[in-house]
């Protein structure tokens, strides 16, 4: 191990500045494989409502369960009015490396008919992981941001949620979930956004920034797939943090995404990747017409300037309406200008996503269509 020492020490003198102005940090791109949060969910009673309870047979089952626990024995035949409880489900995300005595924020929702939970107070509820282990305890008074009134006739008005509220430090921790964050000689870099080229790189990055040479044997870090990287860590877990820690404050250039369109057609945002191209094409939707054509044209240099004769294409689109409007467009036609002439001539964004999914139809659009 004296070799990743020295590769630490290595580290701790190497400059992380970077002139790329694309360039992202590995903490900003991929996150270590196994630290992670934990889901915790539990079930409990919310009291001191001002009567925006209810009246549910799970809610009076719970209310009675509750007491009982306490000593208290009440007749089967006697139904409590409990329009000041609630039924709520509670759930928090457990950091990873949490540890108990530390607190985590808690959400409570309404599960039944109570109207709010406004000046509630959440009893004593044990939030269980997936294992179905206690993991924390929840408690405390709820800040809720939702109102609601209701008049004497039925009319009502609501504000928000009422029905849910939040418990800021509300939940003790109990006990640790057990993290192989300092098991074997490997660490994993997953990527946020898996790519082979993105992977690649990332890789180069660190066995040069650590002076490694895989070309010779030597690697720290190796590409396994898509979405992660293997990386050689020191095996003392203080070293281990040293070295991440430095790690993950690598830059490095991700590979360009790919071309893709994005349309979310419930809201008409249409978002258009960078590399996103057309082809040539002749639309016409309703009243609107748009012609995307090219041609070839030769650049030769001049007579006194060295250089060599090439062939270019010239990209021109026309877009036109009933009144004959027409737009003219410099060569190199992407799909951002043809989006801004049909916005130009008021075609709405429902209009635009028929253009966008015929124009893929056809083989015209260089680029993913996505629709969300």
């Amino acid at each position: 191990m004296k070799s990743i020492c020295a590769i630490i020490v290595f580290i701790l003198s190497f400059s992380l500045l970077s002139g790329d102005a694309n360039a992202q940090r590995v903490k900003d791109v991929a996150s270590i494989q196994g630290v992670r949060s934990n889901q915790l969910v539990g079930y409990g009673l919310v009291v001191g409502l001002p009567g925006t309870g209810e009246q549910s047979p799970f809610t009076e089952q719970s209310f009675r369960t509750m007491l009982s626990n306490f000593g208290i024995s009440v007749s089967p035949n006697v139904k409590p009015k409990i329009k000041n409880v609630a039924a709520v489900a509670v759930h928090a995300d457990l950091p990873a490396f949490a540890k108990p005595g530390q607190t985590i924020d808690v959400t409570v929702s309404s599960m039944g008919e109570a109207s709010s939970l406004q000046g509630g107070t959440l009893l004593q509820t044990f939030l269980k992981g997936l294992d179905g282990k206690v993991y924390a305890v929840a408690q405390g008074s709820l800040v809720v941001s939702g109102f609601g009134a209701e008049g004497g006739d039925g009319s009502r008005i609501v504000v928000n949620t009422p029905t849910v509220g939040r418990i800021p430090n509300g939940a003790l921790v109990e006990q640790t979930v057990q993290s192989g964050f300092a098991n074997g000689d490997y660490l994993t870099l997953n990527l946020h956004h898996p790519d082979f080229s993105t992977a690649k790189r990332l890789a180069d990055t660190i066995n040069q920034r650590l002076g490694a040479d895989p070309a010779k044997g030597y690697a720290i870090a190796t590409p396994l797939d898509a979405a992660s990287v293997r990386v050689t860590a020191p095996r003392d877990r203080g070293q281990r943090v040293g070295f991440l820690a430095t790690l993950e404050n690598f830059e490095f250039t991700p590979a360009d995404a790919p071309a893709r369109v994005v349309i979310n057609s419930r809201s008409g945002t249409i978002v258009i990747g960078q590399d996103v191209r057309l082809l040539p094409a002749a639309i016409t939707h309703g009243g609107l017409t748009v012609t995307i054509s090219e041609n070839q044209q030769v650049s030769q240099p001049n007579a006194f300037a060295d250089g060599d004769t090439v062939v270019t294409t010239q990209s021109i689109v026309d877009v036109n309406l009933a009144d004959s409007r027409m737009f003219k467009f410099d060569p190199g036609v992407t799909l951002d200008e043809l989006v801004r002439a049909v916005n130009e001539v008021g075609a709405a964004p429902g209009d635009l996503m028929a253009i966008l999914e015929a124009l893929q139809q056809a083989g015209a659009l260089r680029g993913e269509l996505v629709v969300i």
